[in-house]
């Protein structure tokens, strides 16, 4: 039986190949613009096609649009988590309520996220 090689180039697709098995595969690597977006990425996403459809067809095209939506995603996400800790700080949630009453913590957590989501909506 043949050993197959390590890797080889082919010169009409400009693909390396690698063995999986009995068989050659592409070695391909996704491109950062192919990150998941998540769900404050696809509302922005929106918001965009809505009110700066210019705007949107411009990240589009340039083939910048998802590493965008990507990095709003992730600062959406920070900005939600911090604004959940300021307020319960200042409303006096607290691992203790947590330990004592959980029901009524989870009550006010939810109130407190809830809260939170409607003010980085409307901002």
């Amino acid at each position: 039986m043949e050993k197959l090689k390590i890797r080889f180039h082919d010169e009409t697709n400009d693909l390396d190949y690698v063995p999986v098995g009995d068989y050659y595969l592409p070695d391909l690597i996704l491109d950062e613009q192919f990150r998941s977006v998540g769900y404050w990425g696809r509302r922005y996403r929106q918001h965009l096609l809505e009110y700066h459809p210019v705007r949107y067809q411009t990240l589009l095209l340039s083939g910048k649009l998802n590493s965008y939506l990507f990095t709003i995603d992730g600062q959406m996400h920070e900005q939600l988590n911090l604004l959940i800790q300021q307020m319960a700080n200042a409303e006096g949630v607290t691992e203790e309520l947590k330990a004592t009453n959980q029901m009524e913590w989870v009550q006010r957590m939810n109130n407190i996220q809830n809260r939170a989501k409607e003010v980085i909506f409307f901002d």
